[in-house]
């Protein structure tokens, strides 16, 4: 067996928020002389830098990462735009006989990327805003209602309370004539040239819990507000991508007064606390793991997940 990785096979590090991912990668990057590249459909943006996680300047620094802030908050990122733009960065990686390393927790980037995905056409802004207006006009149950008569495929999948992806499904069914559910059985193949090797950090949900309570915490401590306040001042469209992130509804109605900094902080902690849960379940049901740990990942515990990793990249088994 070659003691050299071959560049070809391509890691991924996936898991629910707050559960070490990022801080894994860097160390396994470090190591295997690799490239991170983000699979967080927030991290793209570079207006939440402290809000959304996104490494800092010292751990930007030990490894390169790639498609971390590349995006304006007045832009609408898509799964289309960050697969093309991920599977250019692995190839520009493994030329440079680098490992790629793919990091994020976002079900859908990762499912792209391993599954391929259809080439959806972009859906007009105007349409994305109607359907945030009538899904805020009509309530959860009643647009999933509606979309069901467009989409019940998407519908009969969705809760009333998935906003996003109802409204998504909405804009797609009437932006294109055609149901979303439709375009995404015509998916792509994923490229035949790379092998995808996927570990799964999947802490107890106690574990969870608690460390998404004190990571938004800090988050308040070290910058949050002056990022939202930041990001109101530039009065950007509130239906874009960059308006709904975890926390800036919240700090949004502290700033203006409408409920106590506690009050946002209790909120925000609960909204990330279950969309963790909406993670798990999705990695519990749909990921294909080939490695997974059970616990978050801490700097004491690298010397136990690491050979388990290289021996995956390896080997392509675990």
């Amino acid at each position: 067996m070659s003691s050299t990785p071959d560049p070809t096979t391509v890691l991924v590090i996936a898991g629910p928020t707050a559960s070490g991912k990022s801080a894994l990668a860097v160390r396994v990057a470090e190591v295997l002389d690799g490239v991170v590249i983000n699979a967080d459909s927030m991290q793209v943006y570079r207006d939440l830098r402290i809000l959304t996680d996104r490494p800092d300047s010292a751990n930007e620094g030990r490894v390169p990462h790639r498609l971390f802030g590349v995006l304006d908050g007045a832009d609408r990122g898509s799964v289309v735009w960050w697969r093309d733009a991920a599977l250019s960065e692995i190839r520009t990686a493994t030329d440079a006989g680098k490992r790629a390393i793919v990091c994020g927790g976002t079900g859908l980037y990762l499912r792209a990327l391993l599954d391929g995905i259809a080439d959806i056409p972009a859906v007009p802004d105007a349409v994305a805003r109607a359907a945030a207006a009538r899904y805020a006009a009509m309530g959860g149950d009643a647009f999933r209602a509606e979309l069901h008569a467009l989409d019940p495929i998407t519908a009969d999948r969705l809760s009333p309370g998935d906003a996003q992806r109802l409204q998504r499904a909405w804009a797609v069914a009437t932006g294109t004539g055609r149901p979303l559910s439709a375009w995404q059985a015509d998916a792509a193949l994923p490229p035949e040239n790379m092998t995808f090797r996927t570990v799964l950090l999947f802490p107890p949900s106690p574990v969870s819990a608690d460390a998404v309570e004190r990571r938004f915490r800090t988050m308040v401590e070290t910058g949050a507000i002056v990022e939202v306040r930041n990001l109101l001042a530039r009065a950007l469209d509130p239906a874009l991508p960059v308006m709904k992130a975890l926390g800036v509804p919240q700090i949004t109605a502290f700033l203006d007064g409408r409920i106590s900094l506690d009050e946002a902080v209790r909120t925000s902690v609960t909204a990330t606390r279950q969309y963790a849960k909406r993670q798990r379940t999705w990695f519990r049901h749909q990921f294909r793991s080939d490695c997974r740990v059970d616990a978050k990942f801490s700097e004491s515990e690298f010397e136990k997940i690491f050979p388990k990793i290289r021996e995956l990249v390896l080997t392509l088994e675990c």
